[in-house]
């Protein structure tokens, strides 16, 4: 009583008049440490977001550095709003209690929004199209006061998420551990594989750019969770929203989405992309990333105590796997992780 008590008092801050009837919802949550509660019933509704005190600043996954000053998520905010990307407004922060007040987006995510059409090219291509034009803006508009450009898809960070994978999606899920000789192959292969990827220009870069993280409010687009932001690849987000683990798409599909990006990207930059190195990096990446997710969904299921993305675990090594015949130079970086996950195997 008391949260919600505290919860309908910040709302009433927020918007100037109390509201002390307003029901109060709890929202299903992620695989955060964030909580979200509805107060109100649409179109009279907010979203809150609490925090816990000790984690409003430091992302749970690997980062370098001192947690930052400003918390991310209303850093990142600032600069895209700034391009002109639509995002939750923001109505009331009140940082001692770790409680902020949101617009209310509704429930439809761009997932839901699918409703059953997985290749629905016309909600895909707005997708494309806002990450393209995000992408070219923000390569223009760098933002050192943004903390998006302080922090960065490195070497050590692409290379910490692959072995994240052994240790939960190879080792904890197995039940068993690669040999002395073994480990040593995957020390090697993972670092240049990271080192591959560190390579890159790199630009603004949402992370998590896929179909549960776009809300669809009256027609609008709107992207949330960005608060992870940093500089990677231009390809990284197209890993997130093509090679979704909750919304599985065929390579045909894929590589219409790709062409439509490459085509927007050179419209709106002037820049020429050659589309055949362009594809075969989204490849390298996606068996990266997806190899972090597995592992991931594993980690969260074990350690947190939340079992719900497990059924996205085959999903993400489907990716993978496919991926991988389109990368045969990996051949044997992929008949070592067979041993231990046989969804990979050839």
């Amino acid at each position: 009583m008391e949260l919600e008590a505290a919860l309908r008092d910040q709302v009433g801050q927020a918007i100037g008049r109390p509201v002390p009837d307003a029901p109060i919802k709890k929202l299903k949550g992620d695989a955060s440490n964030r909580s979200y509660y509805r107060v109100g019933t649409a179109p009279d509704s907010w979203v809150l977001m609490v925090m816990p005190p000790d984690a409003t600043k430091k992302s749970e996954e690997a980062t370098k550095g001192e947690p930052p000053k400003e918390l991310p998520f209303i850093n990142v905010h600032r600069y895209l709003e700034k391009l002109g990307v639509r995002v939750p407004r923001i109505l009331r922060y009140d940082e001692p209690a770790g409680i902020m007040v949101l617009e209310d987006l509704s429930d439809i995510t761009f997932e839901s929004a699918l409703e059953g059409g997985r290749h629905n090219q016309a909600l895909y291509t707005r997708a494309v199209d806002l990450l393209a034009k995000l992408r070219v803006q923000a390569e223009k508009q760098r933002d050192p006061e943004c903390l998006a450009f302080t922090r960065a898809f490195d070497e050590d960070l692409y290379d910490w998420e692959l072995h994240h994978f052994r240790e939960w999606g190879l080792e904890a899920w197995s039940g068993k551990l690669p040999t002395d000789a073994e480990r040593a192959q995957l020390d090697a292969t993972f670092r240049d594989i990271a080192k591959q990827l560190a390579a890159a220009p790199r630009g603004f870069t949402h992370r998590d750019y896929q179909s549960r993280n776009i809300m669809v409010k009256e027609g609008e687009l709107v992207v949330i969770d960005f608060q992870d932001a940093l500089q990677g690849p231009r390809q990284y987000d197209l890993v997130a929203l093509l090679r979704d683990s909750y919304v599985e798409l065929d390579r045909d599909f894929v590589d219409t989405m790709l062409d439509r990006y490459i085509a927007t990207f050179e419209k709106e930059s002037g820049e020429k992309i050659d589309a055949k190195e362009f594809k075969a990096f989204f490849d390298l990446l996606t068996i990266q990333r997806k190899l972090k997710d597995a592992g991931r969904f594993e980690f969260i299921n074990r350690v947190k105590g939340n079992p719900g993305f497990l059924v996205s675990i085959p999903a993400s090594l489907r990716y993978v796997k496919a991926a991988f015949a389109r990368r045969p130079e990996l051949a044997g970086l992929q008949k070592l992780v067979a041993k231990y996950v046989p969804e990979l195997a050839a």
